[in-house]
């Protein structure tokens, strides 16, 4: 548990308490960032969190030896990113990884060249620009692209890039909504990887904060003058409750609202895409791939192991890969064994670097999809959302349950900064209540 310390730190002003309760469901980015900004106008905050521990998607394994970030790993477009500036507040140390040190192989490890690979980069992002006005709202990204390319179908680098690029950032194609796969705003910058995990960030915004941990929210109900909060069989009350769980678990109804939530709220929870990405750690004893941040390769298979982060870049000396699976295929993981992930996954890269590459020492992985505190990754766009769908997920219900999280933020949703910045909306929402 984080108490409040008893006497104010020197850079603090002093805090009027307003008489006013809030309970914070969450304790990941949005729910702390909300707690804390909370607290500091003189609510009485008290956090609720399912986990053994605070963070939420933002979740560091140091087990073996090096922190991997189950959850989120990098800080998206560094220049006027809130991230960036929480970061250096933590002591988040950070990479930047370029995007240019890369090399992309085929089948039976044939390198692809640069102009090869580069001229089809290129292709994607034209495409990009342009599909969107070809599209419709009940089609689906994938429908659309390729009743417009149907050549790229059975092109193993195209797969990568739609893979890789798409896929990854956003949601299963067949369902990524054809009109609005590009929704969104973007910072500027660099891209950075978080180092010695990206739960200290977390760990930073809970140290004031009164945080109940192991704690797991099955109802919530509105309806007299307080709100009441069932956890853990007990009922606590607050004048303000705000559910910062991630849309997965709101799509499996892992909470009972009384009354139910607004028709429009529920819709939109059906509508927004929520997809599965799941990372994979290895590590040999010595490293038999070359000194590039990226490791691309172009198997049959369409959306697992074939994008490769050089860990050796941020972590010298770890001699280790992170691999990838996304949508339905990293659902698919979930049902393997270690043993098959890592055959399937030094399948891959034997094939590239030859039949002697040793089997690895160890590997950590996640199963976000099945995960009861999340069911998932991050929103998207699927087929059939609509842009007010996010407005609708953020919208506070009778002034008393509040809303936070990616998938409330619709310039920034699927995103860490999309979530804080979310935390701070709902916080400077209940303050306008005093």
């Amino acid at each position: 548990m984080y108490l409040a310390p008893g006497l104010l730190t020197a850079c603090e002003k002093e805090i009027r308490p307003n008489g006013r309760s809030v309970i914070v469901v969450g304790a990941g980015i949005a729910g702390l960032a909300a707690g804390e900004a909370l607290r500091k106008e003189g609510f009485a905050v008290t956090v609720l969190e399912a986990q053994e521990k605070v963070g939420g998607r933002l979740r560091s394994n140091r087990s073996l030896g090096i922190a991997f970030d189950e959850g989120a790993s990098w800080i998206h477009g560094v220049k006027g990113n809130p991230v960036t500036k929480l970061a250096r507040q933590a002591g988040m140390d950070t990479y930047e990884t370029r995007d240019d040190s890369i090399k992309a192989y085929d089948l039976g490890g044939t390198a692809y060249s640069d102009a090869v690979f580069g001229n089809t980069e290129d292709a994607l992002y034209e495409t990009l620009r342009t599909l969107s006005s070809r599209g419709a709202a009940n089609k689906s990204f994938e429908e659309v692209f390729f009743q417009q390319y149907p050549e790229r179908a059975d092109s193993r680098l195209w797969r990568f890039f739609l893979s890789t690029y798409i896929t990854f950032d956003t949601g299963d194609l067949d369902q990524l909504s054809s009109l609005l796969y590009d929704a969104g705003e973007e910072y500027g910058g660099a891209e950075k990887i978080a180092v010695n995990g990206y739960d200290t960030i977390a760990d930073h915004l809970a140290k004031n904060l009164d945080i109940r941990l192991n704690q797991r929210v099955t109802r919530i109900e509105y309806s007299a003058d307080k709100v009441q909060i069932t956890h853990n069989g007990s009922i606590s009350e607050a004048d303000f409750v705000l559910v910062t769980v991630p849309l997965g678990v709101l799509k499996n109804n892992a909470i009972e609202f009384v009354p139910a939530l607004p028709a429009n709220k529920q819709t939109a929870i059906q509508k927004v895409g929520m997809n599965c990405v799941n990372k994979f750690l290895l590590i040999w004893n010595a490293t038999f791939w070359e000194d590039v941040q990226y490791i691309c390769y172009t198997p049959e298979a369409k959306d697992k192991f074939n994008y490769f982060v050089n860990v050796n870049k941020f972590h010298p000396g770890s001699h280790a890969l992170m691999t990838f699976a996304y949508a339905d295929d990293a659902r698919q993981t979930e049902t393997m064994t270690d043993a098959q992930v890592i055959e399937q996954i030094l399948a891959h890269l034997r094939d590239v670097y030859g039949s002697s590459v040793p089997a690895p020492q160890n590997m950590l992985r996640t199963k976000w999809g099945g995960n009861p505190n999340a069911f998932g990754a991050y929103s998207y766009t699927a087929v059939g959302t609509e842009m007010r769908h996010f407005d609708d997920l953020a919208a506070a219900v009778n002034n008393k349950v509040f809303f936070a999280g990616e998938h409330t933020e619709a310039d920034y949703f699927s995103t860490v900064h999309g979530a804080y910045l979310s935390g701070i909306r709902e916080a400077e929402k209940m303050t306008a209540l005093l």
